[in-house]
């Protein structure tokens, strides 16, 4: 068995044990090696990094909320103490974008070849800057919003030249681009505009979907469905890949 082997058979263990900071080392070892992923590799790395990311912004909306409530109360002492806390989660999620970014640029973009590739990690880009961003205010906001959008349009902009409408990583970028528009950007009009674009793309273009992405891609464009409604409807609880 290989270092890479053997680095993936453990990053699969981790997945099993739920153990994704794990996880996450085995994946970055693979990637500094320094060539293409593969598509299986590829998704290893994107489920680390989301589960480590994931239990963060769960934490970070949890104590926003009790911090709003402790507010409402005028319990000034307990919000002094939540921010305090609140300063060790911020600080783990700066930690996990800075590392997500240095593994994209410096080991994945620079021997991505394939089309799909460059799209999935622009994408990764993005999301994990959308993420910095709904925890940062003022200018580190900003910025993490521009880095944000930067990422998704370069993400776009070569799917859109290389994959069909229905390819699942196109219709997940969409997804979450649109997402990024609502919820960052408060452009509704743009959000709904991106997704209703894609949707009506892939519905064109359904009866060519191969049996292994069928799936997958119906998935997605459910979501995307379910997101226009409830923009449409001032609805919460947006959907994202």
């Amino acid at each position: 068995m290989t270092d890479r082997e053997s680095n993936v058979y453990v990053a699969k263990l981790a997945e099993q044990a739920e153990r994704y900071d794990e996880m996450v080392e085995a994946m970055k070892k693979v990637a500094a090696l320094n060539t293409e992923l593969t598509v299986e590799e590829r998704n290893l790395l994107s489920v680390a990094y989301k589960n480590v990311i994931g239990a963060r912004r769960a934490a970070w909306r949890i104590i926003a909320s009790i911090e709003q409530k402790e507010k409402s109360k005028g319990n000034e002492i307990h919000v002094e103490k939540i921010k305090e806390y609140a300063k060790k989660i911020h600080t783990e999620l700066t930690s996990i974008v800075r590392d997500v970014m240095t593994t994209i640029d410096d080991h994945l973009l620079p021997h991505a070849t394939a089309e799909e590739s460059k799209v999935f990690y622009y994408k990764m880009k993005g999301d994990y800057y959308r993420y910095k961003a709904e925890f940062s205010v003022e200018e580190d906001r900003k910025e993490a919003a521009k880095q944000s959008l930067e990422g998704y349009q370069q993400a776009l902009d070569g799917a859109t030249k290389s994959l069909a409408s229905t390819n699942p990583i196109r219709l997940g970028l969409v997804l979450n681009f649109s997402v990024f528009y609502y919820e960052i950007l408060n452009e509704q009009s743009k959000a709904c505009e991106l997704a209703k674009k894609a949707f009506d793309e892939a519905i064109a273009k359904l009866d060519d979907l191969s049996e292994d992405s069928y799936k997958d891609s119906t998935v997605i464009m459910q979501l995307l469905r379910d997101n226009l409604t409830l923009w449409t409807s001032d609805g919460d609880d947006d959907n994202e890949d």
